[in-house]
């Protein structure tokens, strides 16, 4: 498949597009289908990672908006914006497995930080991340994230946000500013 992320559009995800969008942020992260790309957390995490009342409810939020990205019809990426005051917070980001590495991932991290800036006039973006994964906060870092050693606990016991396979997992914010 094309991985070019010049051919997709952008608009706000609508309640039609819950049970799409959860079943992307799943094949994204969970599961053998995760494997296909490269942020899947199959190996420290099984379960769900959303469901179809925590997307509604971002979706339906004043101050919170699902950016749906499409190629042909079909959704291939999302991601949440939050506004928190002085700076927004963006989470929720998923690429299908079968078009990452192409470009895409970035371009809908741009198109986040120009909305949050253009819409709510923020400084900064904010995103947790799971500390242990490395590879996914240099991702980030290159793209000029900053980690702040700020740790937040994982909710052991919580099956919503998934099962977890390992005792040491926390979520580090990453914080960039919006120039």
């Amino acid at each position: 498949m094309d991985t070019t992320a010049t051919d997709v559009s952008f608009r706000e995800a609508a309640d039609a597009d819950v049970d799409a969008l959860v079943a992307l942020v799943e094949s994204a992260y969970r599961g053998d289908s995760s494997r296909a790309g490269w942020t899947t957390e199959a190996d420290i995490l099984q379960g769900q990672r959303t469901d179809t009342e925590g997307v509604r409810e971002i979706i339906k939020s004043p101050d919170a908006r699902v950016l749906t990205v499409e190629r042909d019809g079909r959704i291939v990426a999302c991601c949440q914006l939050e506004h928190r005051g002085e700076h927004a917070y963006f989470g929720m980001f998923a690429v299908s497995p079968t078009v990452q590495g192409g470009g895409l991932g970035r371009t809908v991290l741009e198109e986040a930080e120009r909305r949050a800036r253009a819409e709510w006039g923020v400084t900064e973006m904010h995103m947790t991340v799971i500390s242990v994964r490395d590879d996914l906060i240099a991702w980030y870092e290159r793209r000029g994230y900053r980690r702040t050693g700020r740790m937040t606990p994982f909710p052991y016991g919580d099956e919503r946000f998934g099962i977890p396979q390992r005792d040491d997992l926390q979520f580090e914010l990453l914080v960039k500013p919006l120039g």
